[in-house]
């Protein structure tokens, strides 16, 4: 019977049967892509923070291979090379985002989805996960994230959506942006919120009062919408 179900599978192929492929940790880029499934041929523009890789863990890179485009901005040294190379339509930067300008250090593990510029979440888990370990602390500049849109933003474009994954530094990111000229129809932010308990998150509050609605979530991850949009 196995050998028939087999024989069966590799001529007609009933389990390779998909709608998507995810390129993201917990399939994030597929909950995107439903709220924009209604707009065929649509070719939007998004802002990636905390981008790590042009396809690892990537919420953008389905966009970008359906015609896409957007800035990526990730801070881990050596990153952004790749995103040059596999990513040139889109603006690709070398930096972190904080509220102001500067030079912040940086927490590099051996894991570099985890590099971080939280010093207190970065120390807490090299101490008590075997797994994840510092392996250097560098200096890294920074910008607000409204200063970069300044920059780099082309004049006119609606930002589709903002995916943020700065672990633990996610509402610094947030704060520096500036909320009456960039204004996101959808946000992404990987958090730890509860349901249960949305009053106690300063994410949570941060964004309604910016008239956002959390309209998904992961495990990870939560979904943000304009509520005017």
């Amino acid at each position: 019977m196995k050998a028939l179900i087999k024989k069966l599978k590799k001529t007609f192929p009933v389990d390779k049967f998909f709608f998507h492929r995810s390129y993201s940790q917990e399939g994030e880029d597929m909950i995107y892509r439903s709220c924009f499934e209604n707009r065929k041929h649509y070719k939007g523009f998004y802002i990636d923070v905390g981008a790590h890789h042009p396809y690892r863990f990537s919420n953008t890179v389905h966009f970008y291979q359906n015609g896409w485009r957007g800035i990526n901005i990730e801070p881990t040294p050596g990153a952004i090379k790749l995103f040059n190379l596999f990513r040139r339509r889109d603006i690709n930067l070398n930096i972190g985002i904080d509220s102001t300008p500067g030079i912040l250090p940086f927490y590099c593990f051996n894991e570099p989805a985890l590099n971080s510029f939280d010093k207190e979440i970065s120390l807490t888990r090299s101490a008590t996960n075997a797994n994840y370990k510092i392996t250097k602390v560098i200096n890294i500049r920074t910008m607000p994230l409204k200063q970069v849109l300044a920059n780099h933003l082309p004049e006119g474009q609606i930002i589709d959506f903002l995916n943020i994954d700065a672990e633990g530094f996610d509402l610094e990111v947030l704060k520096s942006n500036n909320w009456d000229k960039y204004i996101p129809l959808f946000i992404m932010v990987e958090t730890g919120i509860d349901i249960q308990n949305l009053a106690g998150s300063e994410i949570y509050n941060y964004l309604s009062a910016r008239n956002y609605a959390l309209v998904a979530k992961t495990n990870r991850t939560s979904f943000f919408k304009l509520k005017s949009a």
